[in-house]
């Protein structure tokens, strides 16, 4: 399903209050454990759980659009094998490794549909449904069984969704479609799985709103089903693309040394020319009722809004521009502050 671009202003700052953000996270007075050493025992704890407990592999072999709540985690008990369609979660997930904090991380995922539509990226802002519980207790400490809208980074330190919803959901797609059933969303083939946390990507010394103790290990059962593609600043540039060393932290990348990351400053390079202002814009029309279809935009070219009516769309981008070819674009350089919306006098 085509993203619908999402743009966030400064001004507008809100502190979502889940279970599952940064934000909630209050810190009691818990002793600060080395990442590192406290990593080497969350794996044994996340081994011996997956270890330990199965799900119910065969009901999702038939039917569609299945839910988090289908999803069934059973202990294996003592002497005991796994039943019949059934799956040892250990022989079902996925390892998959980061490194987060200075601290090399295993996380593991349960894959049960990937879904239809677009991925998300780390930036922008998702709508799911969820379960979450912790290892140690096997207590759901947050849910949301109807939709909600999260956004992965928040536009302040310390707000959006916990690291491990960062780095898994975008590799998971969202619905197809979805269609409109006596005034419910129902979605089709959306991504459906589960993750298994360790504290570390989690909320490490912090708790969750007081529902979960420090350093705990959590399993989040989940579906993505719609995203969009945020521009925190609303420069024209989405926030993704201003991760410009790629590693999945839009806090670092600050070009002109300011304080103010480039994916919430407004003027990224410290010209004076604002970003948006450094970039060509350009307005696309197409007629859908004579068989116009929408164009395909370069590579250095972002969808910044868009507009149908009677069935004609009007799309607005924005296009980088690299005004001495030297490999590094104008809203990025200090020494190039053309303003290419400015009226010529």
């Amino acid at each position: 399903m085509k993203s619908i671009k999402f743009i966030v202003y400064l001004v507008f700052v809100s502190i979502l209050v889940i279970a599952c953000e940064d934000d909630d996270i209050t810190v009691p007075n818990v002793e600060i454990r080395d990442r590192g050493e406290q990593q080497l025992a969350d794996s044994d704890s996340l081994v011996a759980y997956l270890s330990t407990h199965y799900y119910n592999s065969d009901f999702f072999l038939t039917g569609t659009n299945h839910k988090y709540s289908d999803i069934v985690i059973t202990e294996l008990g003592e002497g005991e094998d796994v039943p019949a369609g059934h799956t040892l979660l250990l022989d079902a997930v996925e390892t998959h490794t980061t490194t987060y904090e200075e601290t090399d991380y295993e996380y593991y995922v349960l894959r049960l549909n990937q879904g239809g539509g677009e991925s998300p990226r780390f930036t922008d802002r998702v709508r799911v449904r969820y379960e979450g519980f912790s290892v140690d207790s096997g207590e759901v400490f947050d849910s949301r069984a109807t939709p909600e809208d999260f956004s992965l980074t928040g536009v302040v330190f310390g707000t959006g969704l916990i690291r491990g919803w960062q780095l898994i959901l975008p590799q998971f797609s969202t619905s197809t479609d979805f269609v409109l059933n006596s005034g419910i969303v129902e979605y089709n083939n959306y991504g459906l799985g589960m993750m298994f946390l360790p504290s570390g990507l989690a909320y490490f010394s912090g708790t969750a709103s007081g529902s979960i103790s420090a350093y705990s290990n959590l399993i989040f059962k989940f579906e993505l089903l719609q995203y969009e593609e945020v521009d925190h600043d609303g420069d024209g540039i989405p926030s993704y693309v201003e991760d410009l060393n790629v590693n999945l932290d839009v806090l670092d990348d600050d070009t002109d040394g300011d304080l103010a990351p480039n994916y919430i400053d407004l003027d990224d390079d410290g010209d004076g020319v604002n970003t948006f202002d450094e970039l060509i814009s350009n307005t696309y029309t197409v007629d859908t009722n004579i068989g116009e279809t929408e164009p395909v935009l370069a590579n250095n070219e972002y969808e910044v809004s868009r507009s149908t009516t009677n069935g004609v769309i009007t799309i607005n981008t924005v296009t980088v521009v690299d005004a001495d070819s030297n490999g590094t674009p104008d809203y990025l350089q200090e020494d190039v502050s053309t303003n290419y919306n400015e009226e010529e006098g």
